[in-house]
């Protein structure tokens, strides 16, 4: 993984996420192994939002879940740089079980919401433009030399925003409707701000910093 490409993460500097990083590097676990379990996270919460149809205290589990899918996202890449566990195929294992997670936790949610109007095409929407803003900072970074995790809807805010809706629909049917909604536009507000600011980079000649 290389550095250039790491999200700014207050939490990595925590005294928790350094002992529990060294913890999983002595254990020899790799990164990329970490990775990859971020997405068996993932899955589990697509299959609790599915059972919490019926059983909706399950939503609780989900949101345990992302939870979970996001520590092995802090922790994949704090075993590979400050650990010196890094390796060849490091930065596919960063990109991808995210864009697959993202995908099955934002289905996940959608299908809980079904039996509203829209929901799926909302909960489609919203896949598209997440993995657009992925697809836009990798672009960007091949182009500038720098990745930008500009927000408002970064990946950590879309998994907030999911997270808050399903523990709200414990009280409020809709709730993880109108978080998906908002969502949508916020995710389009992170698009638009990614790709000026990458253009500007072109426009300056700020190239490979």
């Amino acid at each position: 993984m290389n550095n250039s490409s790491r999200r700014e993460v207050k939490s990595r500097q925590t005294k928790f996420a350094q002992v529990f990083a060294k913890k999983l590097a002595d254990t020899g676990i790799s990164p990329n192994s970490i990775s990859l379990m971020s997405m068996i996270y993932s899955l589990l919460a697509l299959i609790f939002f599915i059972l919490a149809k019926d059983h909706r205290l399950l939503l609780i589990a989900a949101v345990l879940m992302i939870q979970l899918r996001l520590l092995c996202n802090l922790f994949d890449g704090m075993v590979a740089v400050e650990f010196n566990r890094k390796s060849a195929v490091g930065e596919l294992y960063n990109e991808v079980p995210d864009r697959i997670s993202d995908f099955l936790i934002l289905l996940g949610a959608g299908l809980f919401i079904s039996p509203l109007p829209y929901s799926m095409d909302l909960a489609w929407f919203n896949i598209f433009l997440a993995t657009m803003t992925a697809y836009i900072r990798v672009f960007g970074a091949a182009l500038t030399g720098k990745h930008h995790f500009l927000g408002p809807m970064a990946k950590q805010h879309r998994m907030f925003l999911i997270s808050l809706g399903a523990l709200a629909s414990l009280i409020y049917q809709d709730a993880l409707f109108i978080s998906l909604f908002a969502m949508s536009l916020f995710l389009i507000a992170t698009l638009y701000r990614r790709i000026a600011i990458i253009a500007q980079h072109l426009k300056t000649g700020e190239l490979h910093e």
